[in-house]
């Protein structure tokens, strides 16, 4: 094979590298997308880890939490969420599931601020 030819061919696999790299990060960039929904919880189901969070404009959301989302104060989402929580739940929709990233309860901080 000539010099020429090897140039080539590191020329045309680097290529190749770059476009499946490219398109990789803009898959992971779609999932990385957070959405945040504030409201009162209507009611928590912890055996399906969902919980279904009601805002003012009277819409309701399903999210399910996962052994990875958060809650501030390091509680287990089942644990630290009741049902009439005021709570903000960012979370990710990937083909029409929520799945809440993370849960703060702002009723308690509101009532914190307060005092």
């Amino acid at each position: 094979m000539s010099s020429q030819s090897k140039v080539r061919v590191v020329v045309l696999a680097v290529l190749v590298a770059f476009i499946t790299l490219g398109a990789w990060q803009r898959m992971t960039a779609q999932d990385d997308v957070f959405h945040i929904v504030k409201g009162v919880v209507k009611s928590v189901d912890k055996d399906s880890k969902t919980m279904v969070v009601k805002t003012t404009d009277g819409t309701e959301h399903t999210i399910r939490w996962t052994d990875k989302t958060t809650m501030e104060g390091g509680k287990d989402v089942g644990k630290g969420i009741a049902e009439g929580s005021k709570v903000s739940v960012k979370y990710t929709d990937k083909a029409g599931e929520k799945t809440a990233v993370g849960v703060k309860d702002v009723g308690k901080a509101t009532a914190k601020a307060v005092q």
